[in-house]
């Protein structure tokens, strides 16, 4: 499984009503402003104290503004036996751009 996953990818996974997790690993704040939904959320600083709150065996894709702390966060769980983690690409940033421009950009 590649580390990372598109905005259309994940858009198509979707449609086809897959079992997906999205983690939302910004700011409070951030996610106040703009998010996707359903989601969980856990901002990046706190994944290692709480990452037990998500199931190795689900395929989980992470996010974040622009996909740099979501990478670094998938490549923490990979480190940590979640073989199932993608991040996605270009973040939220990406997702209102190319997927749903009613996701306000910040």
């Amino acid at each position: 499984m590649n580390y990372e996953i598109t905005p259309q990818e994940l858009r198509q996974r979707q449609e086809r009503n897959e079992e997906l997790l999205l983690l939302d690993v910004r700011e409070l704040w951030e996610r106040q402003t703009a998010s996707i939904m359903p989601s969980q959320h856990i901002p990046m600083a706190d994944v290692p104290v709480r990452v037990k709150e998500l199931d190795p065996d689900r395929h989980i894709i992470v996010y974040c503004h622009h996909g740099g702390r979501s990478f670094s966060v998938t490549e923490w769980l990979r480190k940590e036996g979640y073989q199932k983690v993608q991040s996605m690409s270009g973040g939220i940033e990406q997702w209102s751009r190319q997927i749903d421009p009613n996701v306000p950009r910040y």
